[in-house]
């Protein structure tokens, strides 16, 4: 269920795609140099979003500049950084860790596993520094794991877990007057990322005998269009809370992930079952 809140790229003008870009460099950095260098493989784009969305919102000092990586040794790479590039380099940890563990416990996965032995050294001090957030995770894992050893045909509930891990991750400061809006923002975004996986993956699920709410309620009769319905409402939602929040700085940039990049990997779906 990561790696759906993705920027269409092809929508975005040069200097916006380097900005991007060097936003995500920084996550990078950030996370070989807070948590080491095996962290770095954990990377995603969804906490590049993060990044942009809280630094957007709250306007923290930035620092910056260009370099080179293990993955990019022949050329220097701009970069940014703000103080949430370190909280979202945790929370991709913590993300990451619980979810090894998840797939050894459901699968017996022993590569997950090693993975989770891997980047799991700096776990306590993650737990330590954001516990609400690293216990929203738990939780939300858990309950899902819950709901996949019973059966759950219900899409909703398993969605709304997710929602409340989603929730707790877009709120820094719980105290912060934004906080309701930002959690309420990150359920539905949570809700719509679960739901826009169980799509994607519906048909394979089903030839595999694998567990998707989506097979289990009606029987998976679900036409794209129905799909499609569901998943604009979800994120209309989302949107909504968002336009409430006061951004200028790379608001264009976060509209374009909301309003067309989390659409991508399910038009994508769409091509190849055409």
């Amino acid at each position: 269920m990561f790696g759906y809140i993705v920027a269409n790229i092809d929508a975005l003008t040069p200097e916006q795609l380097q900005r991007y870009r060097g936003c995500y460099c920084g996550l990078c950095r950030e996370l070989g140099r807070r948590r080491g260098q095996l962290s770095r493989f954990t990377l995603n784009y969804d906490m590049t979003f993060l990044v942009l969305l809280l630094s957007s919102l709250y306007e923290p000092q930035e620092t910056g500049g260009a370099s080179r990586c293990p993955v990019h040794p022949a050329k220097r790479h701009p970069y940014w950084q703000s103080r949430f590039t370190s909280y979202a380099a945790d929370l991709n940890v913590a993300l990451s860790y619980e979810n090894c563990l998840d797939d050894w416990k459901d699968e017996k996965n022993l590569v997950r596993l090693l993975e989770s032995k891997a980047i799991g050294g700096s776990l306590g001090d993650i737990e330590g520094l954001w516990p609400r957030q690293c216990s929203a995770i738990k939780s939300c894992l858990e309950e899902l794991s819950g709901y996949e050893k019973a059966g759950e045909s219900n899409p909703d509930r398993c969605a709304g877990a997710f929602g409340g891990l989603m929730g707790e991750l877009l709120v820094p400061d719980e105290q912060d007057y934004w906080a309701p809006t930002l959690r309420r923002m990150g359920f539905s975004l949570g809700k719509f990322i679960y739901m826009l996986d169980a799509c994607v993956d519906l048909s394979e699920d089903k030839k595999r005998g694998r567990y998707n709410p989506l097979a289990l309620a009606e029987e998976g009769n679900f036409s794209q269009n129905e799909m499609r319905g569901v998943l604009t409402m979800l994120i209309a939602d989302c949107t909504a809370e968002f336009e409430k929040l006061p951004l200028v700085q790379d608001v264009e940039i976060l509209r374009n992930i909301l309003y067309s990049g989390v659409w991508t990997r399910f038009c994508a779906g769409l091509k190849q079952s055409t």
